[in-house]
């Protein structure tokens, strides 16, 4: 059986990852998402088991400690981790994965599986950016300030990446 293709996907928070997402997988019904576990709080439309799994961060410790992600990063004080099993599983019974995630966990995959596709997205500006993230309504003044501030840093990562 031939190998399954692993897409990633990242870019700053707000550019439109989950929308470019969620249009690749209408249109591509043989790619499966890899949901990610954090620690975050929920958003107002977020559901647990579709958009992420929600784990504490005593749970979230445990399974880092157990070796259970693919990639993990604490990004914004929040954790956030690829589940490794799923993602393998998968691409070794021949399905795409596409995962959906920030550039530090991008690169962790990157080196130990550089045969994916890694795909940058870039925000039109960051004027543009501001106005998505304060639209999504779940951010404090100062975690979009963060999220602004970091999105200099992200953009340099786009040499790093296939497309």
């Amino acid at each position: 059986m031939k190998q399954g293709l692993l897409l990633v996907i990242s870019g700053p928070s707000g550019v439109g990852k989950g929308t470019l997402c969620k249009a690749l997988l209408e249109k591509h019904g043989d790619i499966m998402l890899s949901i990610s576990e954090t620690t975050r709080e929920p958003g107002p439309n977020d559901v647990h088991g579709i958009d992420y799994f929600f784990r504490s961060e005593e749970e979230f410790l445990r399974n880092i400690e157990k070796g259970h992600y693919l990639e993990w990063a604490k990004v914004f004080k929040n954790y956030y981790g690829t589940p490794k099993d799923f993602v393998l599983e998968k691409l070794k019974e021949g399905s795409h994965v596409l995962l959906e995630i920030d550039t530090k966990g991008a690169m962790q995959i990157k080196e130990a599986y550089p045969d994916g596709v890694f795909i940058f997205i870039a925000p039109p500006s960051l004027e543009e950016l501001r106005n998505r993230i304060e639209l999504r309504g779940r951010d404090s003044r100062e975690q979009i300030e963060h999220r602004i501030s970091m999105c200099g840093e992200e953009m340099k990562m786009m040499k790093e990446y296939d497309y």
